[in-house]
């Protein structure tokens, strides 16, 4: 029986502000370069008024996850919380757009915390850092999952970053229950390496028991594994739980591990202008072909391609036709069965 979706996201819903800034403007409101650093509500708007001409647009990385491979066409719904205000009104409007099921519920126009927003600071090297007022997104409840639609999905797709709420980890709990009761499957991506810190031990009961497919980069499978002493290590021992370990390595392309085998597959080169959004849609691009019926190392060329797109232009969302770029570097066949391009 075909199930209604293909994948399911959980996961922050933030709108993302996004603005280019030197290194001198980190240490001066000393941000720590490349990673996510959570801020409060005052912060977000003390720091939101210091930085210059910025683009808006919704985000979180789940959710992007999800626009990427609602935008391949696939079938795709997304649970995180907005409040309904003017930011979320913009977040659930911009998801919805990307062709993804949209129905968590709002969050009261009375409720004192805010829309979560993602103020991500790009430094000329194409690096971003990201200060995160996540408002009521922090608060995605059990109440919020609903049931019925993720046991009716063949894989659900978790994000680290909520791991940092009250009633989170029954929210997932919850959604593990009932999707895998249902037939389906769990993948995560581990999302920060301070926010596995935060949460270590929760996330190494997940992987043990409930994932089936992990997205890491390599600073973050290292501090997954710390104790396992290097990279290498820590591939083995994260593919000696989880069936099917994705990691990747920036310009260095990823690691795929699975049925007792590795392959590495190299990055796509580009021009590095934001580096928003490259793990989230390596993820959203590689789900697409795995659910699609591509074999691990296809779905992974189909990653760095989404991810090489991505990081060409401001923003955490592709510009360009993915399946025609899957075309051209050969990983799909060209239309009307002509032979296909081996372009990259």
């Amino acid at each position: 029986m075909t199930k209604k979706f293909q994948l399911v996201g959980i996961g922050n819903a933030l709108v993302d502000v996004l603005t280019h800034a030197p290194d001198s403007f980190l240490a001066e409101h000393g941000i720590e370069k490349g990673i996510m650093q959570l801020i409060d509500r005052e912060q977000a708007v003390r720091l939101y008024d210091r930085v210059g001409p910025s683009t808006e647009m919704s985000g979180g990385s789940a959710a992007n996850t999800i626009a990427g491979f609602a935008r391949l066409g696939g079938r795709a719904a997304y649970v995180g919380k907005v409040k309904d205000d003017q930011l979320g009104a913009i977040f659930a409007h911009d998801l919805r757009a990307q062709g993804a099921v949209y129905e968590t519920p709002l969050a009261p126009a009375d409720t004192e915390a805010e829309t979560g927003r993602c103020i991500v600071l790009v430094t000329p090297d194409g690096e971003r850092s990201m200060n995160t007022y996540l408002g009521v997104t922090e608060h995605l409840a059990p109440s919020d999952i609903d049931e019925a639609q993720v046991a009716d999905a063949e894989w659900i797709f978790l994000e680290g970053y909520r791991f940092d709420g009250p009633e989170s980890h029954e929210a997932f709990a919850r959604a593990i229950a009932a999707c895998k009761g249902a037939g389906g499957r769990v993948a995560i991506t581990l999302s920060d390496p301070f926010c596995i810190s935060r949460h270590r031990d929760a996330f190494a009961r997940m992987l043990k028991e409930d994932v089936d497919l992990l997205f890491a980069n390599r600073a973050e499978i290292e501090a997954m594994y710390e104790g396992a002493g290097s990279f290498e290590a820590a591939l083995e021992a994260a593919a000696a739980e989880v069936e099917i370990v994705i990691a990747t390595e920036s310009e260095h392309g990823c690691h795929v591990l699975a049925e007792g085998r590795r392959w590495h597959v190299p990055a796509v080169p580009t021009r590095v202008v934001d580096a928003t959004g490259a793990g989230d849609l390596f993820a959203g691009a590689f789900l697409w072909g795995l659910v699609e019926g591509h074999d691990l190392e296809t779905c992974a060329r189909m990653g760095n391609i989404a991810a090489s797109e991505v990081i060409s232009h401001l923003g955490a969302r592709v510009e360009a036709d993915l399946k025609a770029l899957f075309r051209q570097h050969g990983v799909l066949p060209l239309p009307g069965g002509a032979e296909e391009s081996k372009e990259g």
